[in-house]
């Protein structure tokens, strides 16, 4: 499941199909690649995670694998508008 807060900044940008299979392919389309772990019981009790999504060298822990891509899909989707602002600015 995918909290309140995240679907609302995800519909934002125009995603509202919250399930697992939607939110991997929309992570697919807007990252080259990327890796989603399920964490043993150990780190997950240290870290309070189940799951962690790598993307480069950037880590997205969740309690759930659409909560991963979830988080991930948001910070490529920011990462990619702010780009495109910083774009028309420099035109």
């Amino acid at each position: 499941m995918v909290p309140e807060t995240l679907q609302n900044q995800l519909a934002s940008y125009g995603i509202t199909d919250f399930s697992e299979t939607a939110l991997r392919e929309a992570l697919e389309i807007h990252v080259p690649t990327y890796t989603l772990i399920r964490l043993a019981d150990w780190p997950a009790r240290r870290w309070k995670c189940r799951y962690r999504l790598m993307r480069g060298d950037i880590l997205h822990d969740a309690q759930t694998v659409p909560e991963a891509y979830a988080l991930g899909l948001l910070a490529a989707l920011k990462e990619a508008s702010q780009s495109s602002q910083t774009n028309t600015e420099t035109s």
